[in-house]
């Protein structure tokens, strides 16, 4: 006897249709990164080797600013100018080869997700397509936000104080290709998981994990976590680094509190 779903179609058949999603998600990947492989020099040295470059849009729109207030942090005044060097013979050929794939995830990413939702769309009710919908196309701009983010704010605040930092006068310092690459990935895909935030609270307050409750009670908790947070994620003392990356992790926390259910009345309030 065949199993059949409430779509009434067998499920041998949906594994058939899971198989060709994947087949077609891997082709459009697999095209992406040879697009990628032949347009990688210019997105590196226009794009990914742009925050280390003294004229990158933060820090002239930041120079700016630091004629009206006295808040920007220091080591702005301090000249830029971020050696990197390459200390293995085949780590450029390797991250030429891993931006590829990376980048090219990023741009099929959407199309991923339109993937998955034509997958998972014939097994929902009608009440619960919308819903899915905005959860897919919600997480999606949220994750290009975070990205964007940590691109334009967190990355470039973190590598300028760390690379004009100066234990001694005696040391210089030259930046390994591999550690510039690794702190890149990090701080752009950890932000943009991070803005990924009120999607989970969304998700858990569905399932009756969470509330609104939750985020009034641990307010102030939580505050002193996210500044904990953005402390280590940019390592600077001045107090405007620090509040750049506090404000949008605060915000995320708000906005997960106002998108979760109310908590719930009990009979007697009722």
């Amino acid at each position: 006897m065949r199993e059949i779903d409430h779509t009434g179609m067998p499920v041998w058949e949906h594994l058939e249709i899971l198989r060709w999603m994947f087949i077609r998600i891997l082709v459009a990947w697999g095209i992406g990164v040879i697009a990628c492989f032949l347009f990688i020099p210019y997105l590196f040295d226009h794009v990914i080797m742009a925050p280390a470059q003294s004229d990158f849009f933060l820090y002239r729109f930041l120079g700016q600013m630091s004629s009206y207030t006295s808040l920007m942090p220091g080591f702005l005044e301090k000249p830029l100018q971020v050696d990197v060097i390459n200390i293995k013979l085949a780590s450029q050929f390797f991250v030429h080869m891993s931006l590829s794939f990376w980048i090219s995830l990023l741009l099929v990413f959407p199309y991923m997700i339109y993937e998955i939702w034509k997958f998972v769309c014939p097994a929902l009710y009608d009440n619960e397509r919308a819903k899915v919908r905005w959860a897919f196309v919600f997480g999606t701009v949220m994750f290009f936000l975070g990205c964007l983010m940590g691109y334009s704010v967190v990355f470039p605040l973190t590598l300028r104080f760390l690379y004009t930092y100066e234990l001694s006068s005696l040391i210089g310092n030259h930046l390994a290709l591999d550690s510039y690459m690794n702190n890149f990935f990090m701080l752009v895909f950890m932000m943009g998981l991070m803005f990924e935030l009120p999607l989970l609270s969304v998700l858990f307050s569905k399932i009756g994990l969470l509330n609104r409750t939750f985020f009034k009670k641990y307010r102030r908790y939580a505050v002193i976590i996210l500044l904990v947070v953005a402390a280590v994620i940019t390592p600077s003392s001045d107090p405007f680094t620090l509040l750049a990356v506090f404000i949008p992790i605060y915000i995320l926390w708000e906005l997960s509190a106002l998108l979760v259910k109310p908590e719930e009345m009990s009979d007697c309030e009722s």
